[in-house]
């Protein structure tokens, strides 16, 4: 069975190779911190903008209704109320459809 001689080799020839592990090593561990600088700002950007939209002025819910959740697509817009109660709009804030849980 053949001997690695790498492993038998001297300070002097150790050298070179400890040094260039340690050029890796610094430069995964800069990567990384720069990795997390980057997954932090990404979470601090998306978590700082507000949670729902705005409703525009000229949708009128009904009495009493809260808005949970509002979807806005090309023709129509759709208000989930806290109570569960789904309320479908057009364009122009008109009511089109309401289904009750």
């Amino acid at each position: 069975m053949a001997r690695d001689n790498r492993l038998d080799a001297g300070p002097e020839e150790a050298l070179p190779m400890l040094r260039w592990l340690r050029i890796l090593v610094t430069a995964l561990a800069a990567v990384m911190g720069l990795g997390m600088l980057v997954i932090a700002a990404l979470l601090w950007l998306r978590l700082s903008q507000p949670p729902l939209p705005e409703l525009p002025d000229h949708v009128a819910l009904p009495p009493g209704a809260r808005p949970a959740a509002v979807t806005f697509a090309r023709d129509w817009l759709v208000v989930v109320t806290e109570t569960g109660a789904v309320l479908l709009y057009d364009r122009q804030g008109r009511l089109r459809e309401t289904v009750q849980p």
